[in-house]
């Protein structure tokens, strides 16, 4: 059996109950950071054996995992915070199990894009997750191409070394639009930020910005 099983995005009282027992029968957790999980797994008295199953290990690991699953045995995969296989690995493993036809369950949980969106204050009924953009500029605005004429609520997610960059590239293709900013959701100091395209660029710009950033922009009116 393969588990899929959300996290905290933060803080760890989002944690569900159905999490923390699968977390405590599997056999195997397969996580993309162990040291991050661990400290998850300690805080809850949980004494479960880890494997690292990350974007630079993905191909070798997932034949590793579907031996396991192929002999009966129970792997929970959980990503650094959020749910599996949304920009992070385990997309390809469940393509495989589904193949193989191991049996696949999913433990819902967080996931910072869904949460970001409805503080945006934007539509939330139709919306697009375009996940991380490229880092560099020219393939950026390819990517950002794609969306101009889009009438959904666009999310992405993006660095803070990046974030400035971002905005202004966005600026650039999708023209002035309204945004929200999230950072650190769910945390001590968790903060939405809210304006026009043209007006949050300075505002970012000016600062030492930490932690990763889901940027919601409205759609094409």
């Amino acid at each position: 059996m393969l588990y899929l099983v959300a996290t905290p995005i933060g803080n760890l009282d989002d944690i569900t109950l159905r999490a923390l027992q699968v977390l405590r029968d599997v056999d195997i957790v397969a996580s993309e950071d162990t040291r991050k999980t661990g400290r998850l797994l300690k805080h809850f008295e949980i004494n479960a054996r880890q494997i690292a199953f990350h974007e630079h290990n993905e191909h070798q690991v997932r034949n590793r995992i579907m031996d396991l699953l192929q002999r009966g045995q129970k792997v929970a995969v959980v990503t650094n915070a959020g749910t599996p296989g949304i920009a992070d690995p385990g997309f390809t493993l469940v393509r495989d199990a589904l193949a193989a036809d191991i049996p696949i369950s999913a433990v819902p949980g967080p996931t910072a894009c869904i949460t970001a969106l409805i503080l945006s204050g934007l539509a939330v009924h139709s919306f697009t997750f375009r996940g991380f953009p490229p880092r560099k500029q020219g393939p950026r605005k390819r990517f950002l191409l794609v969306d101009a004429i889009s009438p959904h609520t666009l999310i992405y997610y993006e660095s803070p070394y990046r974030l400035a960059a971002f905005l202004t590239n966005a600026l650039e293709v999708l023209g002035d639009r309204r945004v929200a900013l999230a950072n650190d959701l769910t945390k001590l100091h968790e903060a939405m930020t809210y304006g026009l395209l043209s007006d949050l660029i300075p505002t970012v710009s000016d600062r030492d910005l930490k932690g990763e950033f889901v940027v919601v922009v409205e759609g094409l009116l």
